[in-house]
């Protein structure tokens, strides 16, 4: 008996702006919202600031423009195309893409691994049916993956035989990185994006005070009002990768979309959700995988030696809290929880 569930258009994290939700007519012209759906998810833009209007716009333009280019379910994007001829050379937002997921690869000591996508295909995660495969075939997939496999010399993208690759545990990442740039450029210096289970803000509220964001509880996921817990922040995207997020019931387990390359399998690793806090969306994107398949121990390993460039909120399967001191201020929540030091 096999029973799925996908939660692709829920926010992970919430930003509570004063209990609005939804789409927002506001009678202030200097703010302007956008809801659109893109990247398998709804995101929506909102900004402040006498050109916000036009931000928005140029922001949803781009983030349609990043869906197309990087989709693997598009095979006239960029992505589609390299997947099914086996190489390619790069556009500047690909070839960056690409330069960062290697560096996060080695970084991570392949805990984040763009060549997943054999694995995400086999699974059926790139599908509307997916399924436990049979062992022979998983230990075949697994000999495809591995970055260290792949050639990227002078611009040019060479696949190894049989591999794909697969940018989405980092495009919304890229995508918010973009979107404050193009924000700033217009002059805006107040505004929060939401980008699936990524969210993005610049600058603070309008009225001085810090976001708030409202991070999902994984046992009330598709309730609004139930948090894990709430920080307070700005100039920060705050991402979270959970096991709740996409996931399929068979013969009574559960099996989640994130993958681990060396067995196979979806990573156990003790963890149930792991959210990165990071001035930059594309490396709290790329993180937040890694860190879930990392598990506690390496993961928190992990800070240690890079806490300068990161914070995360960490939950075990066992239902401890874990919150590294970068953030142990700003961080609050019904449950009890440990801060995370040196």
């Amino acid at each position: 008996m096999k029973k799925i569930r996908g939660l692709m258009i829920l926010t992970a994290i919430l930003f509570l702006t004063g209990g609005c939700s939804g789409a927002i007519q506001s009678e202030d012209d200097s703010e302007a919202y956008r809801e659109l759906f893109a990247m398998d998810t709804v995101m929506s833009v909102r900004a402040w600031g006498d050109q916000a209007e036009a931000a928005v716009e140029e922001a949803a333009a781009e983030i349609h423009h990043l869906d197309t280019l990087l989709s693997v379910g598009n095979p006239s994007g960029e992505v589609g195309q390299i997947n099914r001829n086996g190489s390619g050379t790069l556009s500047e937002d690909v070839r960056l893409l690409t330069e960062r997921s290697l560096a996060l690869w080695e970084e991570t000591d392949g805990a984040f691994d763009i060549t997943v996508y054999p694995l995400m295909q086999l699974w059926g995660f790139t599908g509307d049916h997916p399924a436990v495969p049979q062992e022979d075939a998983i230990r075949e997939t697994v000999q495809l993956c591995g970055s260290d496999k792949l050639i990227f010399q002078d611009g040019i993208l060479t696949l190894g035989k049989g591999q794909g690759i697969d940018f989405g545990g980092i495009a919304k990442g890229y995508a918010g990185d973009r979107i404050m740039t193009i924000l700033q450029q217009h002059g805006v210096d107040s505004a929060v994006i939401s980008l699936g289970g990524n969210v993005q803000c610049l600058g603070r509220k309008t009225d001085g005070s810090l976001w708030r964001c409202g991070i999902t509880d994984p046992d009330h996921p598709q309730e609004s009002d139930r948090f894990l817990g709430i920080i307070q922040t700005e100039d920060r995207a705050v991402v979270t990768s959970g096991g709740y997020e996409r996931f399929f019931q068979e013969d009574g387990k559960t099996y989640h979309h994130i993958m681990n390359i060396r067995t196979g399998y979806p990573a156990e690793t003790g963890l149930r959700s792991v959210t990165i806090i990071s001035s930059e969306g594309l490396l709290a994107d790329g993180l937040s995988t890694a860190c879930f398949v990392m598990g506690e121990t390496d993961a928190v390993a992990f800070w240690r030696q890079h806490r300068s460039a990161f914070d995360m909120i960490l939950l075990t399967e066992d239902d401890r809290l874990l919150v590294t001191a970068g953030i142990g201020n700003d961080f609050s929540s019904e449950r009890p929880f440990t801060v995370i030091s040196d």
